[in-house]
């Protein structure tokens, strides 16, 4: 007996120094939020500051998450990835830094993604066009780089996309043409170039955008008729 106690305690304490959480609840900012039951986390304008814990992807059942208008620091955790229930994901007016991670194309649940009013940097990520429930989608106001990736031209179901006030290079690609839903579209203040396409130029005259600031701040040749 004394010599299967010697072979089970490592096991269990293995068992117990495992990062799964065997607690139903996990601690965020000084809150314990049941894993299985809370699927929604309003915290808007809460004073939250430090990063975004990695833990938080333990709450699998979220379909609401808005962090806005808060001091969060740092990047955003890969780990939201996790969140695959997520429908609206809200991280706007902080001052999270780094790049936006390639794992966000894993909440393909999402309808409103915004990411505005950051530090964010880097290029806006293909997989960004998994995403193909979104209706929304808000990058305005940040340092990203890189041109606009042609496959935002899958999100055809997008009414809003602003991705202005950043460092955007390149040309507006002709895929935005695609985006027939789209009710309001601010590519301003960035560094883009060349000519806007005949395809955006024919979605600004079916007259369905209510609001379209595209040319001013970067170096387009050329304005629709």
């Amino acid at each position: 007996m004394t010599k299967l106690k010697a072979l089970l305690l490592p096991i269990l304490f293995m068992i117990l120094a495992c990062d799964t959480p065997i607690v139903p609840c996990v601690e965020l900012w000084g809150e314990c939020y049941d894993i299985e039951k809370t699927t929604s986390l309003g915290l808007r304008s809460q004073g939250l500051a430090e990063e975004i814990p990695p833990k938080i992807r333990h709450l699998a059942n979220l379909t609401y998450l808005n962090l806005s208008q808060n001091q969060l620091t740092g990047e955003i955790p890969p780990e939201i990835g996790n969140l695959t229930n997520l429908t609206s994901l809200n991280l706007s007016q902080n001052q999270l830094t780094g790049e936006i991670p390639p794992e966000i194309g894993n909440l393909t649940n999402l309808t409103y993604l915004n990411l505005s009013q950051n530090h964010l940097t880097g290029e806006i990520p293909s997989e960004v066009g998994s995403l193909t429930n979104l209706i929304a989608l808000d990058l305005k106001v940040n340092q990203l780089t890189g041109e606009i990736p042609t496959i935002i031209g899958n999100l055809t179901h997008l009414t809003q996309l602003h991705l202005s006030h950043n460092q955007l290079t390149g040309e507006i690609p002709p895929e935005i043409g695609n985006l027939e839903n789209l009710t309001s579209l601010t590519l301003t203040e960035n560094q883009l170039t060349g000519e806007i396409p005949q395809q955006v130029c024919n979605l600004i005259e079916s007259n369905n955008l209510f609001t379209i600031n595209i040319t001013y701040g970067n170096n387009l040749t050329n304005t629709c008729p």
